[in-house]
C-alpha cells in the first residue's frame, strides 16, 4: 500500500506520494505483558510522547479475553508506536494514570466498556454511564450515586450546573467546589449523548458508516469523515488523485475557518463585546456558505467518499470563491484588529483560565488549547497526510495558556488557513475526483490522524483474517481536552466559567460517542 512514501520533488507529485493513514500488520505489532505495556508507555510519554488511542478488542470465544492496544505518538516526529497486550479472563491491567494523567479517561473507558480490572487507578469511576439512572453500569457493577469529588471545610459550598442548560447547547454536568467565588475544583461528568457509535460502525454497511462518521460531532463532519475515509483507503491500499487530496484539504480548512471565526465571535459575546460578536458571527456564515456551495451542505456532509470526493470546483466557482475569500479576509482583519486592541476585551481574556505548559503536557491536550500552552502539536505537521505532505501550514503556538492565548491561536490559524485555501483553489489541478478502493486487506490495523479544528482526530480500524472490520476505535479531540477545562477553573472566579468553557469549546457528543 501507499504507506512507504518516497521523496517526491515539487512538480513530480504522484498519487503514490500521498499517505492514507499509517498501516500495520497486526501480526507484526509487538505483544508484551501488561507490566511491559505500562513501562513502555511511561518511558515514551516521559520522553515527549503522548497517548493517541488506548482500547481493547474482545478475542474470539466467550472466554478468550481481550487484546489491549496502545498507540503512542512522539511530539515532532512523524512516527507512531503500537503495542499490544493480551488479557485473559480474570487478569488485570496495571494502571498508568497515577503516573500518567493523560491515561485516566482511557482506563476508565476500558473498565466501563469491557469490565477490565485496572489496578492502581486513582479513582476508577464511570466515564459515560450513569448508574444512578440506568440501574447498572456497563460493566455490571451495582448502581449508586456518581461519586463526585468533594471539598470539605468552613466556607466551602458546592454548585451544580446542568446537565440541562440555558440555551441550545449539548448536555453535560459540572460540579464546582468553591470557597466564596473562588473555584477550588471542577468535576465534569458527561455521557448524556452516548450513542454507541463504535459498535454501530461494526454492524453497519460501508455506505452507512460514512454517514455515522459525519455525525460523530456535527460541527466536525469533514474532520471525522476524512479520518474514516483515510482508514478505509489505508486498509484497501488505495492511491487517490491529487485533485481529491486538494479538495479534501480545502474543505477541512473551510471547516476550521468557520468554527474558529465562530469561536472568536462567541468569546467576544461572553465579554459583552457586541461588535466582535456580530461581525464574527456574520462572517462565520460566509464560510459555512462556501462549504454549502462546495458540498451542498453547510457542514460539508456528503462531500467526501471513500476514494476521494464527490464534487469539485469549476472555473467560475473558483473565481467566485477567491473573490469572496479576499473580501472576507479584509473584513476579518479589521474586526480582529479592533477586538484585540480593546482594553475591556484584553482585561477579561488575559490571565484568565491559565493552563501551564507542563499541565497541558501531563494531560495530553491537543489542538489549539495545547498550542496556546506552548505545545507544538499539530497533525498537519507531525503526521502529514494527503495534501499536507506538500502544502505545509506553519504551527501556531502561544505561551501564556490563558483565554487570550487560545483566542490568539485561533486568529493566527484563521489567517494561515485563509492563505492555504486561496493557494489551493488557485492551483487546483484538473483530473478525476476519486479512485477505486479495493476490499480491505486481512489482519491489518490502520491509524488515521486528522487535525480537526478542535485538534487531533484519531480513527483506528482493525480487520480480521477475512478482511472484515474486527474493531473500530474513535478518539475525538474533546476526549483528550475535557480534563484540561477542569484545570482552567482552579483558582479562578466561578463567573469566569462561561468564558473558559467557550475558549475550549469542546464537543459533548464527540466525547460521548
Amino acid at each position: 500500500m501507499a504507506d512507504a512514501i518516497a521523496a517526491v520533488s515539487e512538480g513530480q507529485r504522484t498519487a503514490a506520494a500521498f499517505r492514507n493513514g499509517t498501516a500495520f500488520l497486526t501480526g507484526d505489532i509487538p505483544t508484551v505483558d501488561p507490566e511491559g505495556l505500562r513501562q513502555e508507555a511511561l518511558a515514551r510519554c516521559r520522553d515527549g510522547g503522548r497517548i493517541v488511542a488506548f482500547f481493547a478488542l474482545p478475542r474470539a470465544g466467550s472466554d478468550a479475553g481481550h487484546d489491549v492496544f496502545l498507540v503512542v505518538s512522539q511530539d515532532g516526529l512523524s512516527s507512531l508506536r503500537v503495542l499490544r497486550t493480551r488479557l485473559l479472563p480474570g487478569s488485570s491491567l496495571p494502571s498508568l494514570s497515577a503516573e500518567l494523567a493523560q491515561a485516566q479517561a482511557f482506563e476508565r473507558e476500558l473498565h466501563e466498556l469491557h469490565g477490565l480490572s485496572i489496578v492502581g487507578h486513582p479513582w476508577l469511576k464511570s466515564l459515560r454511564n450513569h448508574p444512578d439512572l440506568v440501574g447498572r453500569s456497563g460493566n455490571g457493577s451495582q448502581s449508586g450515586v456518581h461519586p463526585f469529588f468533594q471539598v470539605r471545610g468552613p466556607g466551602i459550598h458546592e454548585v451544580a450546573v446542568g446537565p440541562v442548560h440555558a440555551g441550545i447547547i449539548e448536555p453535560g454536568h459540572f460540579r464546582f467546589q468553591c470557597h466564596g467565588e473562588e473555584v477550588l475544583s471542577l468535576e465534569i461528568h458527561l455521557g448524556y449523548q452516548h450513542r454507541g457509535a463504535e459498535p454501530l460502525f461494526l454492524r453497519s454497511s460501508p455506505a452507512r458508516r460514512l454517514v455515522i462518521a459525519e455525525s460523530i460531532a456535527g460541527d466536525t463532519a469533514i474532520g471525522h469523515a476524512s479520518a474514516y475515509c483515510m482508514a478505509m483507503e489505508g486498509l484497501g491500499g488505495a492511491s487517490l488523485p491529487l485533485s481529491a487530496h486538494s479538495l479534501r484539504g480545502i474543505a477541512l480548512e473551510l471547516e476550521r475557518l468557520a468554527n474558529h471565526i465562530g469561536d472568536l465571535g462567541a468569546l467576544a459575546g461572553d465579554v459583552a463585546y457586541l461588535p466582535g460578536a456580530s461581525y464574527f458571527g456574520r462572517l462565520r456564515g460566509n464560510f459555512l456558505n462556501l462549504l454549502m456551495e462546495l458540498s451542498g451542505n453547510r457542514y460539508g456532509r456528503g462531500l467526501l467518499s471513500v476514494g476521494g470526493v464527490r464534487l469539485g470546483l469549476d472555473a467560475a466557482m473558483r473565481k467566485s470563491f477567491l473573490e469572496r475569500l479576499r473580501k472576507d479576509e479584509s473584513e476579518l482583519k479589521a474586526v480582529a484588529d479592533l477586538m484585540f486592541d480593546t482594553p475591556s476585551v484584553l482585561s477579561r481574556f488575559e490571565h484568565t483560565g491559565v493552563v501551564a505548559m507542563q499541565t497541558a503536557r501531563d494531560l495530553g491536550l491537543v489542538g489549539p488549547v495545547a498550542r496556546a500552552s506552548g505545545l507544538q502539536r499539530d497533525v498537519r505537521h507531525d503526521h502529514p497526510a494527503g495534501i499536507f505532505r506538500f502544502a505545509h501550514i506553519p504551527v501556531t503556538v502561544a505561551t501564556s495558556g490563558d483565554v487570550m492565548a487560545r483566542a490568539l491561536v485561533r486568529w493566527l490559524e484563521v489567517q494561515r488557513s485563509l492563505t492555504f485555501v486561496q493557494e489551493q483553489i488557485g492551483e487546483l489541478p484538473e483530473g478525476p475526483l476519486a479512485a477505486k478502493v479495493e476490499a480491505a486487506l486481512p489482519n491489518r490495523m490502520v491509524v488515521a490522524l486528522v487535525e480537526g479544528w478542535r485538534g487531533e482526530i484519531a480513527h483506528v480500524a482493525v480487520t480480521d483474517e477475512k478482511g472484515q472490520l474486527r474493531g473500530y476505535k474513535i478518539v475525538d479531540p474533546s476526549f483528550h481536552n475535557w480534563f484540561g477545562l477542569s484545570m482552567t477553573l482552579r483558582g479562578n472566579q466561578i463567573s469566569d466559567f462561561p468564558l473558559c468553557n467557550k475558549s475550549f469549546n469542546l464537543s459533548y457528543a464527540g466525547h460521548d460517542l
